[in-house]
């Protein structure tokens, strides 16, 4: 880049900065001079003019080319950082990643893509989406997008070539397992809507069962709409499961409308509280409910947040069913979304939200930005309608706890890694039809034991790590040489080989195995059928809703 170009450009960075400082200078300039201001007027404006000129110090003097935006963003964040992790700076390149987050829809060709050995791979083509229409599978790799190459770019750059207006024409250049020559497909950009409720049926002959992914718009009406049609045709249902686990939230609104189908008209189902005590709300129900009566089970884990805890914790508090998994997140603010410029904006935390036991479910405290784990003898008690105990702070406790589901860390590894992505892109060409996802068993499993050691992954376990860490340190002990022995006896216990590996985690090697054929062959909503067949909590949440005696016990008070 030649010093004219970089001074343009260094140019117009400093005065993209200049004016979303302004525009941030006015917004703070009128809420310091509000009643919750404080009248820090001053020390804002001190602040802000001590960092305009040290940027523009930066820009002008600094020994090598600085690039704006990025010493800009990085001086956003880490400002951002200090606060809570829900209140984050969202760019023009991020908006429409925001808007699928929000909204549940984007523009684009509607696959999921991940690196894979430095190389841009389709992992999943979505259901009816642009790239399933225009023959995209699974396994294919991206080499370039319109004649422009996609050698050396990130995750982010392939975000930009794909992203279009809907309608508009790509051509993609592709590499195809089982194919010597390239293949160039043709592909209309659309707006691609991801589902909220991507299925709903029944798990056992009298229980049914939605899935809740995220809380976008209609997603109240989606979950209404699956009820009414499990009703209907299941007359003698006797139960219904909702799955919230990993469903990060959404919309508020759409939290109050769930809850409403299950709960009375006129019940208050969360009030927000912030510093603007203007701004403080109370929602309530508005409709009169589906069914007041139905059993409900709702299941949760970690990874259910915001209105997934809503919904969850309002069911709990006023006694309407019982919460079956994991303690929740732990995510009681309320986030609002502010434009600062240039199609930019921000989203900040303005309040917390309380349920109707009077209880705040936020995290007092993160690491990583993940919420830390609070005794319950640390957190304080509250009642529900029917006088059972609940908790504030650090998400919703469930009513019937259950260990967490987790893959053994060497199935994990192989699936992380994409050695199982591997394999059954390759049996896949051998293998055109399979069974339906009920049925469907994958019996070669020596096969792939062949296949991954002949990759030879290089798998290291938590012992190992452990045992590195333990050597490191004896190394430097004075007693190392009379321990040395010892340690040589641990590790040769500790050490294990892949076939070892293998045969230990083999059936859940073949569960993550048949999930990744049948995604392949029946996509989303076969993958779902198949992952509900060998789902424990949903088999729990069948038994509670069956066993009435117990289900009645759960909801009495202790």
């Amino acid at each position: 880049m030649d010093k004219i170009t970089a001074v343009k450009q260094s140019n117009k960075g400093y005065k993209r900065l200049a004016i979303f400082l302004s525009s941030l200078l006015l917004l703070i300039t009128l809420w310091a001079f509000s009643p919750s201001g404080g009248g820090r007027l001053f020390e804002i404006s001190k602040n802000l003019e001590i960092y305009n000129t040290l940027f523009k110090e930066l820009n002008t003097y600094y020994v090598d080319e600085i690039d704006p935006g990025k010493l800009m963003r990085t001086g956003v964040d880490a400002m951002l950082g200090t606060l809570d992790p829900y209140t984050n700076y969202i760019s023009e390149s991020q908006i429409e990643r925001y808007r699928y987050m929000t909204e549940g829809r984007y523009n684009g060709i509607g696959a999921v893509i991940h690196k894979i050995d430095n190389q841009f791979t389709i992992v999943e083509p979505h259901e009816g989406s642009p790239a399933f229409e225009a023959g995209l599978r699974a396994g294919d790799i991206l080499l370039s997008v319109d004649g422009q190459s996609l050698e050396g770019r990130d995750i982010e750059e392939l975000g930009t070539f794909l992203r279009g207006a809907p309608n508009t024409k790509m051509t993609l250049s592709l590499k195809r397992p089982g194919q010597k020559d390239l293949v160039t497909a043709e592909v209309t950009r659309n707006e691609i809507e991801i589902p909220n409720v991507p299925y709903h049926g029944m798990v056992d002959p009298a229980v049914g069962y939605i899935n809740l992914t995220t809380f976008t718009p209609d997603a109240s009406k989606n979950i209404a709409n699956a009820l009414r049609e499990l009703k209907r045709d299941n007359p003698g249902m006797q139960g219904i499961i909702i799955d919230l686990r990993e469903n990060g939230g959404g919309l508020l609104r759409e939290a109050v409308n769930i809850s409403n189908i299950f709960i009375p008209k006129d019940e208050e189902v969360v009030v927000t509280k912030g510093k603007v005590k203007d701004w403080d709300q109370s929602f309530k129900t508005t409709n009169n409910p589906m069914d007041e009566q139905i059993p409900l089970v709702v299941l949760i884990n970690k990874r259910s947040a915001s209105a997934s805890e809503i919904v969850s914790g309002v069911i709990q508090d006023l006694d309407r069913g019982i919460l079956v998994g994991q303690r929740s997140y732990g995510k009681g603010l309320v986030q609002n979304t502010k434009e600062i410029g240039y199609n930019a904006k921000v989203k900040l935390t303005t309040a917390k939200y309380y349920i109707p036991s009077g209880r705040c479910i936020q995290s007092v405290s993160y690491k990583d930005g993940e919420p830390v784990d609070i005794a319950d003898d640390m957190r304080t008690p509250f009642k529900t309608r029917n006088g059972r105990k609940v908790l504030d702070g650090g998400g919703v406790t469930p009513d019937v706890a259950l260990e967490e589901i987790k893959l053994p860390p060497f199935a994990q590894y192989l699936r992380d890694e994409f050695y199982i992505f591997r394999y059954v892109t390759d049996w896949s060409l051998k293998n055109k039809t399979i069974d339906s996802p009920e049925v469907f068993k994958f019996n070669q499993y020596d096969e792939f034991v062949k296949f991954i050691l002949d990759k030879k992954p290089n798998f290291v376990s938590e012992s190992e790590k452990a045992l590195e860490t333990l050597k490191a340190a004896l190394e430097t002990d004075q007693y190392s040489k009379l321990t040395d022995a010892d340690v040589k006896a641990l590790e040769k216990k500790i050490k294990k080989n892949l076939q070892t590996e293998l045969e230990k985690n083999r059936a859940a090697i073949i569960t993550e195995i048949e999930r990744d054929i049948i995604t392949r062959n029946y996509h989303q909503k076969g993958k779902i059928v198949y992952t509900l067949e060998h789902d424990t909590e949903v088999l729990e949440a069948v038994n509670v809703i069956k066993d009435k005696d117990r289900y009645a016990k759960i909801l009495k008070p202790k």
